[in-house]
């Protein structure tokens, strides 16, 4: 064989090669073929913002993906006044994990006195200061203490939210009450910070109302038609709502069990008072959170998030993340998304891989203390903490969904180029191909679970990889 013939043979051979490489590559985009992807959300590609606060220096910024909520608390925390300075000792780890703001328990005084959890209010001005229903710090501690605390988030520059429970009351005297025929615990009018006493006139039935939305359980229900109610919660300016926001310096709000209370009382309040919001509204309908968020003038917890996140871990069916409605797929800027909270801390499969999903999707993102200060890796949380603030940009479209993987891309927005996040469910690795938003341009996974450093097709599509039981977060090597 002479050197003309071996030359044709090597261009045969890698002619051919060349061929069955196309074929391949051709063969995998037709079976993941872009007519497969869902767009989920369509906007200019904004993050979620929970506004500006007057108390605090914005020089941190939460970065281009946006911020992260910690919920500071979880049911039935150490008793005996010390939660507050156990916070304070937090803080500044946790502005340097890149959490933007902390959600506080109900932080005034109750029924339940140095034991309650504070969702049973009795005095909405005493935060630890005034001796009654037998103690005069509240579980949490005192007055001073949550001053602090409040300092040191703010010279943090991350926001401080309260947790506000307009509904019901609790711990009031017995008194005669015409409405009912009877008697009931609904003499509030010797609360010793002198805030909002209140009597039979201002619970349902009185004389202006029947009833309001919902009940809880036998505590006296708050009735929010009352002018003088009104007054002494967002219009005075000694009342709760200004004194919570001028004096106490709370950047926002999280209410409690507003399925109790027509939507108007939070966009009343809102308007009265401004600062962040977010309502408790316990509901698993998408379309239900956004009808109660738009009226309420509000962002609502995404629970039909947090169920179908359960339905796709515990089933092992992460097509329900692709096919289910949720919150933030309707209105990503009125959605807080969640994994886990005080109530509802439900232990399913793949917790982890829960919050990659929450923290590279869009919405405002929330921590749950437990699982970050005891129950997960506090390593692997912050570095999607730091994912979420530096690379979840823009919109979302789904690349591929089935009982085990799921693929998404953020489309970017700002000059930021977005990520692709791939959740893996089973156990072993998975390689799927993906079209991307990038050409020619090396990638990485910024989890460090891959050491796959792979540059893009000119078409923008390549191979990434997920490790099992894991999760894998790509972006530009940059």
């Amino acid at each position: 064989m002479n050197l003309k013939h071996v030359v044709f043979l090597l261009s045969l051979f890698f002619f051919f090669t060349a061929c069955q490489k196309e074929e391949i590559l051709e063969e995998t985009n037709e079976n993941f073929s872009t007519e497969g992807l869902v767009e989920v959300t369509k906007h200019d590609g904004r993050p979620f913002d929970s506004g500006t606060s007057k108390h605090i220096n914005r020089s941190f910024t939460p970065g281009p993906g946006g911020g992260v909520m910690m919920q500071a608390f979880y049911w039935d925390v150490t008793e005996g006044g010390v939660w507050w300075n156990i916070l304070a000792d937090k803080v500044d780890d946790w502005s340097s994990a890149g959490i933007e703001s902390i959600w506080l328990p109900p932080a005034t005084k109750a029924q339940g006195g140095g034991y309650s959890m504070g969702y049973d209010p009795s005095d909405y001005g005493d935060f630890g200061n005034y001796n009654q229903q037998g103690t005069v710090e509240t579980r949490f501690g005192s007055r001073s203490e949550l001053e602090n605390l409040i300092d040191a988030a703010h010279g943090n520059n991350m926001k401080v939210y309260a947790d506000i429970v307009l509904n019901h009351c609790s711990g009031g005297d017995s008194e005669s009450n015409p409405f009912t025929g009877g008697s009931t615990w609904t003499d509030f009018t010797n609360v010793a910070s002198g805030m909002f006493p209140r009597d039979k006139n201002h619970f349902h039935p009185n004389a202006n109302c029947s009833n309001d939305s919902g009940v809880f359980g036998g505590f006296p229900d708050l009735a929010h038609c009352v002018p003088y109610v009104q007054d002494w919660l967002w219009k005075r300016t000694d009342g709760v709502g200004k004194y919570y926001r001028d004096v106490m310096e709370f950047d926002g709000w999280r209410f409690d069990y507003v399925k109790g209370f027509e939507p108007w009382v939070v966009s009343t309040w809102n308007y009265n008072i401004g600062g962040f919001a977010v309502g408790e509204y316990w509901d698993g309908n998408a379309a239900t959170l956004e009808w109660w968020a738009n009226e309420a003038n509000s962002s609502a917890f995404d629970f039909a998030c947090y169920y179908r996140m359960n339905d796709a871990f515990s089933q092992g069916n992460l097509s329900i993340l692709r096919d289910a409605d949720m919150l933030w797929k309707r209105n990503p800027f009125k959605a807080v998304t969640f994994v886990a909270n005080h109530d509802t801390d439900i232990i399913y499969n793949h917790k982890m891989l829960a919050y990659a999903y929450i923290l590279t999707h869009e919405g405002y993102p929330t921590i749950f203390y437990k699982d970050y200060e005891e129950w997960l890796s506090k390593e692997r949380l912050n570095n999607l903490i730091w994912i979420h603030n530096n690379k979840a940009t823009g919109n979302t479209t789904i690349l591929h969904a089935d009982n085990d993987e799921y693929l998404a891309r953020r489309n970017g927005w700002n000059g930021n180029p977005g990520l692709i996040v791939y959740l893996n469910t089973s156990n072993s690795w998975k390689e799927r191909w993906v079209p991307t938003n990038w050409s020619n341009k090396q990638i990485k996974d910024f989890t460090g679970h891959s050491g796959w450093y792979p540059t893009t097709q000119g078409g923008g599509w390549v191979k990434i990889q997920c490790p099992p039981n894991s999760y894998s977060v790509w972006s530009l090597n940059e």
